[in-house]
């Protein structure tokens, strides 16, 4: 071959180091014949480059597959062959996989289904957490969008959701770095119709929490889908409004409903210039009805509220310009206050930047903090941890029984890596039918999920882990869960001695640690008993609150909305109403003693020069305020028809003023006497107190008793309570809704209990604890399915043992003693663990509640009893059966 014809001497080189020497002939002449073959065809470059693909080719093989001195053709026939190879074996592997779990299928479906229901918790779990996080996140602008917030600095920081009016118009016009701002007014409990063009309304709605005045800047903010209209303009004017696709529909019954008109509250006629899509259910800004912003001062008339700064009553959001971050937005806020305020003023007001992505999280604005979802993850690994572990559990108590399977492959020549292969293919089997029905399952239950979020207008579903951020957790999961759950008993079963297992003889140790398993139960006995303490303190303290002493009665009180504050109307209503026989009192006020809704102002005592360095909660309500809701007077007298305090007829009834024993105590006053008759500057007004009432509490058990001002007055105020006498409760709130709508006729008529309004201080509450008790449950059918297994393999691995046992003499009680001693101390350990841990958890949830229970030691004990009622009902079959068992049959191998 001449020098020209041959391959790169450097590329001969290297394919002479790696090759053996015995076949470097072979592989020489091989790639030498192709090089020649390519030189012909394609020429000297071409069969060069090609010579060195081959021999780079050959390295890999040499390094990547250990296939050194093997030709290319040689290669590529065997690469075939092993592929048909894996995939025969692999065919086998399943073929032998399911007829074990076919010959087991009990134990199969125990496992299956323990794993199952474990996964199922788990991914309901994990749906709910990622639905949460996932909320205010998929705006365009989320990453540098903010919500402006006030703290109050009095004695005690009044954290408020709301910012002055001027606000958001200042930071667009004056701050550069701000690229939009966005002013918006949530409205609960308006009315809102269709006019039938005579004065009149075809049909009426009453909406909450789902309508706002709002500015044309919402729409960039949170960049929204338009369906109908000019997004830039359809809020501009006064008197216009946007609504969702939903409630087009649900007013017009079409969905192009531009330039038709909508009555609100019966006092603006609104004309329609947009309608969007509906919006997301992951965001709290879930507006259906919008009202353009311009609309408020018509609606109040007030025009001068726009400019108030002394009143934060508005929420606002930010969109800064990139490169722009939030430190420079909070240094401004701080010079707008300086700007704006006086310096006392500037000191009280203090403004707080809040991330939109955090928004929902935040432990004083968002209903899911973190500390919560983070409980909840942790609620989810648990479970699935549990099921993992009773899954390992019965696989170990089975494999006894595949212990001549094992020796006879060892023998046959099969190797541990082969056999452990096997068995995570027979475990992979089992976990893919495990999630399959999970997926199941978790469908079914989270309809009742969606529900008890009805407030969110949630719709989770297992759709949601095909999402592309889904999959990627999902995928990691179903691996993670295989390797969990399979890898220890693969490992197990793979290192069987053929000899000792082909002679049936394996032990208990040689079978597995057993301190391992017996390390896994007391593991699912620690995760069972943290579970049910849980669930007891969580329904006591919530027992506890629903029934404590709140200072005032709420039972057969019904509230009901006034359309407009009329005096005589009000009056006429309350006339009519005493008449039915099932009313006893009622009065006209703002809100009942204990409310949601937050009310609060600054105030000065009598002759002091500056306000106290407190605020007080305000509520309004005439003389029958107090006889309502049973409130205690402790010193003065209640208010007057028309007359002041006693002595001092020159005032005004408007200008009484009760106060309760809190906010004396705050004042620093001794004596309840002492206050009556002294003056109280609040709102702007000076008024006279004239009676202490004894304290109540003003939301849930989560607040302290906080200072409280009565103030007497019917002006303003647009709900009635009604004290009924028990009994025919329905007709009694018929009669009522019929005079009331003889009264208002264009308004809305709506009841509500106070003691419903109450219980819903304890919503969350309600929804943890109904959480927490379904996922108890299935700790303890999981923790059950696990103990099973152990016993099961106890019985199995000691069947010898008890045949001595019985053979010498011992009773079927000292057999079943002895399955007694071995889960006692199982459950002392667990026990050991879990009430230091059961302890520290709920001590930190009740720290939450400023009035909560204790932890009794009956909480402890009954949490031990019950596991161990649990554990003697789980145990006692497997047990009864090997103390039953003939002697004859373990022993005759022997």
């Amino acid at each position: 071959m001449k020098q020209s014809e041959q391959p790169p001497l450097w590329a001969m080189s290297l394919l002479k180091w790696l090759c053996r020497p015995h076949l470097m002939e072979e592989i020489q002449g091989d790639l030498l014949e192709t090089y020649q073959n390519d030189l012909s065809r394609n020429g000297k470059k071409a069969a060069d480059r090609q010579y060195v693909i081959n021999v780079i080719t050959f390295v890999r093989l040499r390094f990547g597959f250990k296939r050194a001195g093997v030709s290319l053709l040689v290669v590529n026939s065997l690469q075939n062959n092993s592929k048909s190879q894996f995939m025969d074996m692999f065919r086998n592997y399943f073929k032998i996989s399911l007829r074990n779990l076919w010959r087991n299928r009990t134990t199969s479906i125990v496992s299956v289904f323990g794993l199952a229901v474990g996964i199922a918790s788990g991914l309901i779990i994990f749906l709910l957490v990622s639905y949460l996080f996932s909320f205010n996140s998929d705006y365009a602008n989320a990453d540098r969008t903010y919500m402006i917030v006030t703290d109050i600095m009095q004695e005690n920081i009044q954290h408020t959701d709301v910012t002055p009016r001027p606000l958001g118009e200042v930071l667009r016009q004056e701050y550069p770095f701000v690229e939009t701002a966005v002013r918006l007014n949530n409205l609960f409990g308006s009315v809102v119709g269709v006019p039938d063009g005579k004065g009149g309304m075809v049909k009426k709605f009453e909406e909450s929490r789902n309508i706002c005045f709002t500015e044309p800047q919402f729409f960039e903010v949170f960049d929204t889908k338009w369906a109908y209209g000019d997004m830039k303009t359809a809020l501009v004017n006064p008197n216009t409004v946007v609504l969702s696709r939903e409630y087009a529909k649900k007013y017009f019954g079409t969905e192009n409903v531009l330039g038709k008109t909508l009555r609100f509250e019966n006092k603006l006629d609104l004309a329609v210039t947009g309608v969007t899509e509906n919006p997301p259910s992951n965001t709290q800004l879930r507006y259906d009805i919008l009202i353009s912003y311009a609309s408020i001062p018509a609606f109040y008339g007030d025009p001068g509220m726009m400019n108030a700064w002394r009143e934060p009553a508005t929420m606002c959001w930010v969109t800064l310009k990139k490169g722009t971050g939030r430190t420079e937005l909070a240094n401004s806020l701080r010079g707008i206050g300086k700007k704006y305020y006086s310096v006392r003023e500037a000191k009280q007001y203090s403004f707080q930047v809040i991330p939109l992505t955090e928004m929902y999280h935040h432990p004083y604005y968002g209903a899911a903090p973190r500390p919560i979802l983070y409980a909840l993850i942790a609620v989810g690994l648990f479970l699935v941890i549990a099921s993992c572990v009773n899954f390992i559990n019965l696989s170990t108590a089975q494999a006894i029984k595949r212990s001549r399977e094992v020796g006879v492959r060892k023998t046959m020549g099969s190797t541990r890596r082969q056999l452990i292969g096997q068995f995570m293919l027979e475990t992979a089997v089992m976990c893919i039918v495990a999630f399959v029905i999970a997926i199941g399952l978790a469908q079914l239950n989270l309809p009742l999920l969606n529900r008890a979020l009805w407030m969110l207008r949630a719709n989770i579903s297992v759709l949601d882990i095909f999402s592309s951020r889904g999959l990627v957790w999902f995928g990691a999961f179903i691996a993670g869960v295989i390797l969990l759950a399979g890898l220890y008993p693969s490992v197990i079963l793979a290192r069987f001695n053929p000899v000792t297992a082909l002679k049936g003889k394996l032990t208990t140790q040689k079978l597995g640690n057993l301190s391992v398993r017996k390390g896994l139960v007391v593991f699912q006995f620690f995760i069972t008993q943290v579970f049910i303490i849980g669930v007891l303190v969580m329904s006591v303290q919530v027992r506890y609150m629903k029934n404590s002493d709140l200072g005032f009665q709420k039972e057969n009180r019904i509230s009901v909305m006034l359309p407009y504050a009329d005096t005589g109307k009000q009056e006429i209503f309350k006339q009519q109403l005493m008449r039915l026989k099932q009313v006893e009192q009622v009065t006209i006020c703002d809100l009942p003693p204990a409310s949601q809704n937050k009310n609060f102002s600054e105030f000065t005592y009598d002759r002091r020069s500056e306000p106290e360095k407190f605020v007080t909660n305000i509520r309004e309500g005439d003389r029958n305020y107090l006889s309502v809701f049973g409130l205690t007077l402790l010193a003065g007298e209640n208010f007057t028809e028309a007359n002041g305090y006693a002595g001092n007829d020159s005032v005004s009834s408007g200008y009484e003023v009760m106060v309760n024993e809190k906010m004396v105590r705050q004042l620093g006053i001794g004596s309840l006497n002492e206050v009556l008759g002294r003056q109280l500057t609040i709102l702007g007004k000076k008024k006279t107190i004239v009676g202490v009432v004894k304290n109540f509490a003003l939301g849930s058990m989560r607040d302290d008793i906080q200072p409280v001002t009565i103030l007497n007055n019917t002006g303003g105020n647009y709900r009635s309570i009604i004290k009924i006498t028990p009994g025919n409760v329905s007709g009694t709130v018929k009669e009522i809704d019929k005079i009331w709508n003889e009264l208002y006729p264009d308004g809305i008529f709506k009841a509500q209990f106070v003691d419903q309004l109450v219980a819903e201080f304890y919503t969350t509450e309600n929804i943890l604890l109904g959480l927490i008790q379904a996922f108890s449950v299935i700790a303890v059918l999981i923790g059950c399915l696990g103990l099973y297994g152990l016993v099961t393999f106890i019985a199995e691995s000691r069947n010898k043992e008890i045949g001595v046992r019985k053979i010498l003499g011992a009773s079927a009680k000292q057999v079943l003693w002895i399955f007694g001693r071995e889960f006692g101390m199982l459950i002392v350990l667990g026990f050991t663990f879990a009430a230091p841990a059961g302890w520290f958890l709920m001590n930190g949830w009740l720290q939450g509640y400023a009035q909560r229970i204790t932890l009794d030691w009956w909480i402890f004990a009954s949490t031990g009893g019950l596991v161990i009622t649990i554990t003697l009902l789980t145990i006692s079959f497997q047990s009864l059966k090997a103390a039953a068992m003939n002697p004859v049959t373990s022993l005759k191998n022997e």
